[in-house]
């Protein structure tokens, strides 16, 4: 089965910035400007932190991977308004 991941990240290279946010958005839906959440199955989910070990800077960069069990997923609290770049269609989560 698949698990949920909230990914976020703080790159200070605007190049490199742009590579893991177009990476990330074939994998996820972005909620915030550095903060994605995605379900994905362990081999895509495999595939993914590959492929972000291979664009990060790992001198420079800092990029962080929750994961959230469906249990916990189904828990999590949405407060405010929406964020401009979600999908209204697709589930949503918080982490606070």
């Amino acid at each position: 089965g698949s698990m949920h991941y909230i990914i976020s990240y703080d790159i200070p290279d605007g190049k490199r910035r742009t590579k893991i946010a177009k990476l990330l958005e074939g994998h996820g839906i972005r909620v915030q400007y550095s903060v994605f959440e995605c379900d994905l199955s362990p081999g895509l989910f495999a595939h993914l932190r590959r492929d972000l070990e291979y664009l990060l800077n790992l001198k420079e960069d800092n990029l962080r991977i929750y994961r959230l069990c469906a249990d916990c997923a189904g828990q999590v609290e949405r407060v405010g308004v929406q964020g401009f770049f979600e999908n209204p269609a697709s589930p949503c989560y918080l982490v606070l």
